[in-house]
């Protein structure tokens, strides 16, 4: 479906000549922020059939023509264009507001016929150029009037008073002639109204824009936009077209893709392509070594023995359904956004799935208090017992943020800080602090986990060896689908996963006494 996209230049606008040239639109490096988000043209992208064709507008409304496009030039790294104004009122406002910095940039309107999504830009590589347009703010801080000339002549137009309207009229020096060396930069001369009566018209002021265009127009000396200001209400209860809602991109969300559990055991492997369970090969009793005399019988010792645990694979799935007015008239970051809110779900829902997994198939440990010391005896307690279990050591301590909160709070007996303290500190025990979840805790790598349970109770952490669990998981995958009756469309986000204790001894929970 094309989409039609505004991106703002620089311009230089001529008196003399009736003229504004610049800069239309920058390639290949320079991204600008459109209506259809952060926007980058490429080198030839852009299709001009007839450069005559091409009008110039106000604010891009099709209402309000300023001239027409005399030339376009490409270069590496921007288009430039040349346009010609037309003596109309219109078009002489259009100069003055220019040279006054009021409407220093040129925008264009290209409909997009093709272009890719990278970093949440929209890279664009065939367009065709619709319009281009006067307006009020550039894209590029640079994108400002550099030089205005005089017109040589102008043609002053006083225009009678009506019956309705009673007014003095001052006649203003005519225009300065421009000199063939150079031209001075000098407003058209026109005649001041100063109206003593006047009957109050339908007012066009019906939304904020209309309200400053009729303000600049009202200070460049239109009387009936002045009037119109007047009569406007300026209160915001009253009248809230005054004060258009200002949407930002950025979307307030309390959602992560964080999974601390699953990084704790070493993260996930890939998981095969096909089956609904995956078979995991364990020994169950080791092979034992004697003294053996010369040439005598090894039979004594014992062999191996070994069976396979088995790990059931399932899916995690999120799901998102949207109208198809929502496809077609929406931002392009709702799909960036609603992408990443899926992702984030889904990552959520996995790490809750391996810590029910560890819950289930852990060692509880030894009951301890939910304070300093307490957890100083679950390190220094079940850190050898994951030995024993395993023959190798724990890598891992993870938490709720109630033990988080706990480690924040540890003090020694002179009331210094235990965890949350330089580690220079000689009674430091480890790192702990509020602006990162993770840490060291005697001497185990730490992390933070708001899916853990966050009251200090039974499985508030665990102490990991990261072999003793084996987790596969699947790539996560998108599924697009159509409801016919409605033109809804759905979108799902889904993976597969599948975690299995292997050694329970080298997954210790916190018992609470």
């Amino acid at each position: 479906m094309n989409q039609i996209v505004t991106l703002t230049a620089e311009l230089t606008a001529d008196s003399a000549s009736r003229t504004i040239s610049g800069k239309i639109v920058p390639l290949n490096v320079e991204a600008g922020s459109t209506n259809y988000g952060k926007v980058i043209f490429e080198s030839g992208s852009i299709e001009i059939s007839d450069a005559k064709s091409i009008k110039l507008l106000s604010q891009h409304d099709i209402k309000k023509p300023l001239g027409r496009a005399v030339s376009f030039s490409e270069s590496d790294n921007s288009i430039d264009a040349v346009f010609s104004i037309s003596r109309s009122q219109r078009g002489t406002e259009a100069l003055i507001l220019a040279e006054e910095g009021l409407q220093s940039g040129l925008s264009i309107g290209a409909e997009v016929l093709k272009s890719k999504v990278k970093d949440g830009v929209t890279y664009v590589s065939a367009a065709r150029l619709v319009e281009v347009s006067l307006v009020t703010e550039p894209a590029f801080k640079s994108a400002q009037v550099t030089d205005i000339a005089a017109e040589e002549s102008v043609v002053e137009e006083i225009t009678q008073p009506t019956e309705s309207e009673i007014a003095n009229v001052e006649n203003t020096t005519p225009a300065v002639e421009a000199t063939p060396v150079e031209a001075p930069a000098v407003e058209a001369a026109r005649p001041t109204v100063t109206a003593m009566a006047y009957t109050k018209p339908r007012s066009p002021i019906i939304s904020g824009g209309s309200y400053l265009e009729h303000t600049i127009k009202a200070k460049l000396g239109n009387e009936d936009s002045r009037q119109y200001v007047m009569a406007a209400d300026d209160s915001f209860t009253t009248n809230p077209a005054f004060s258009p809602v200002s949407y930002v991109r950025d979307v307030a969300q309390n959602t992560t893709s964080l999974r601390p559990v699953i990084e704790a055991c070493g993260g996930t492997r890939a998981l095969s392509t096909y089956g609904m369970t995956v078979s995991i090969p364990k020994i169950t009793a080791n092979s034992t070594a004697a003294t053996v005399a010369e040439g005598g019988d090894p039979t004594g010792t014992t062999a191996i023995t070994s069976s396979y645990v088995n790990a059931t694979v399932i899916k995690k799935m999120g799901f998102q359904r949207y109208s198809v007015e929502l496809l077609d008239r929406s931002d392009p970051s709702f799909y960036e956004i609603m992408l990443s809110n899926l992702r984030d779900a889904y990552a959520q829902a996995t790490d809750a799935y391996v810590i029910a997994q560890i819950t289930a198939g852990g060692t509880q440990a030894t009951a301890t208090a939910a304070d300093s010391a307490g957890l100083i005896s679950f390190v220094s307690t079940e850190s050898p017992a994951v030995y024993n279990a395993t023959k190798r050591t724990a890598t891992a301590f993870v938490s709720g943020t109630s033990i988080w909160s706990t480690l924040l709070g540890a003090t020694d007996t002179t009331g210094r800080p235990i965890y949350n303290a330089q580690p220079t500190t000689m009674n430091a025990g480890g790192t702990a602090n509020p602006t990162s979840i993770r840490g060291n805790v005697l001497g185990l790598d730490y992390y933070v986990d708001p899916n853990m349970v966050s009251t200090s109770i039974d499985e508030a952490a665990f102490i990991i060896e990261p072999r003793s669990i084996e987790i596969f998981e699947s790539p996560a995958l998108t599924l697009a689908t159509n409801v016919p009756t409605t033109g809804e469309i759905e979108i799902s986000l889904y993976g597969y996963i599948a975690a299995q204790a292997v050694f329970a001894g080298g997954l210790r929970r916190f018992n609470l006494t």
